[in-house]
């Protein structure tokens, strides 16, 4: 178990830094057109909105499963 905790973390790690690396490139490599319509207005904080939506999603997900289990399993004293 730890073991794959271990290597789920280091792929998500290296999730990130090849996100960071290539939206540096993308920055470094396009002119500001192209980079406004593949990053949006807001360039500089990239990473952390992707990062904020990813963990957003992943929360909403979480929840309709519980209510979804709740519903099916909970049952309500009469």
């Amino acid at each position: 178990m730890l073991k794959r905790l271990f290597w789920l973390g280091v792929g998500m790690a290296a999730g990130v830094v090849i996100v960071a690396k290539a939206q540096s490139y993308v920055r470094a490599h396009t002119p500001d057109g192209a980079r406004q319509f593949v990053l949006g207005a807001d360039q500089d904080n990239v990473t952390v909105r992707t990062l904020a939506a990813l963990w957003e999603d992943f929360n909403d997900a979480r929840e309709r499963r519980e209510r979804e289990l709740s519903e099916r399993y909970v049952t309500t004293p009469r």
